[in-house]
């Protein structure tokens, strides 16, 4: 009973879709095709701003820079996170500025240059981000003042204190971020 049931209300539909004119079938089109285009024409829905903090403190920032020297001296490890496990640059800037100011940067150097404001690089203070590389930044580290930032640079490296003004590091392409 169920099967011719349901048999009978597939012949309904089909009946019903069968019913309608020519002129009802036009305007059903015309909707359907105007409500395509109208939805190509509304606007991309806006990009939440996931890293949208307050300014740093001075006091937060000095306090940025003084871990980050702190830790100076700490293996390079692709990936790491952590004073045990080691740093890579993002991961260097995101632990520094968690533990010292609750800030989560994002994890990926790309994505740090998304984070905060930009700052030109002559207007540079204490716990801004120095962003390296050509088009999209490809190395990153905390500025400490007096023209230096700390940076986990390499594998077999270990995070060190540099000049911007050093022999390699002037030759670089450099960006600037404010959190």
């Amino acid at each position: 009973m169920a099967a011719g049931s349901a048999a009978s209300g597939r012949a309904a539909a089909c009946a019903r879709i069968a019913a309608v004119t020519p002129g009802k079938r036009l305007f059903l089109s015309a909707m359907l095709v105007q409500g395509l285009l109208l939805a190509g024409c509304r606007s991309a829905p806006s990009r939440p701003d996931r890293f949208n903090y307050p300014a740093l403190t001075p006091d937060q920032a000095s306090d940025i820079a003084i871990h980050a020297l702190g830790l100076v001296g700490t293996p390079y490890r692709y990936g790491g996170n952590t004073p045990d496990g080691g740093f890579d640059c993002s991961g260097l800037i995101g632990y520094v500025y968690r533990t010292r100011a609750g800030l989560v940067p994002p994890r990926t150097v790309a994505q740090l240059d998304e984070f905060g404001e930009p700052v030109r690089v002559d207007a540079l203070r204490t716990g801004d981000l120095v962003l390296f590389g050509r088009g999209r930044p490809t190395h990153a580290g905390i500025y400490v003042g007096g023209g230096r930032f700390v940076h986990a640079p390499s594998t077999g490296g270990t995070v060190r204190l540099d000049r911007l003004a050093g022999v390699y590091w002037a030759k670089q392409p450099v960006s600037a971020r404010r959190p």
